[in-house]
């Protein structure tokens, strides 16, 4: 089973809109998470996004201070296409439970570099101002 939750990063506000209201929210940042346990091993996804909130009817305007966690994922439900972030979480959590890419350990040492060697450019930009053509 896959649980879902959102989280809001931010808000960004009008200190004041066209109405004369105050600390208007315009604007919600939010992460969608999910989270999904498999044969003992947990697995997480999480998107990032934005949504621009229109401005509200002064009869319904609730003041920032008594805005509410409820309230701003209610306007997120309402905004989003959240079936397709859900399918977007399940894809991201299937491919980390059967990867279509996987980065191996190299096969074989990178060659060091010796510290004695140096190229005509770090000769050049490591000597005194003074001794540099």
């Amino acid at each position: 089973m896959t649980n879902y939750k959102w989280l809001v990063s931010s808000l960004d506000s009008y200190p004041k809109n066209a109405e004369g209201l105050t600390d208007v929210i315009c604007v919600i940042h939010y992460r969608y998470q999910a989270e999904q346990v498999e044969n003992d091993k947990t697995y997480f996804a999480e998107v990032y996004g934005t949504l621009s909130v229109p401005s509200p009817d002064p009869a319904d305007f609730v003041p920032y201070d008594q805005v509410t966690y409820e309230m701003v994922c209610s306007w997120l439900e309402a905004g989003l296409d959240q079936e397709a972030l859900e399918q977007n979480l399940n894809n991201q959590i299937a491919d980390q439970i059967n990867p279509k890419v996987i980065s191996l350990p190299l096969p074989f040492s990178n060659p060091q570099l010796s510290l004695q060697t140096k190229t005509n450019y770090e000769e050049q930009t490591t000597a005194p101002i003074s001794e540099q053509p």
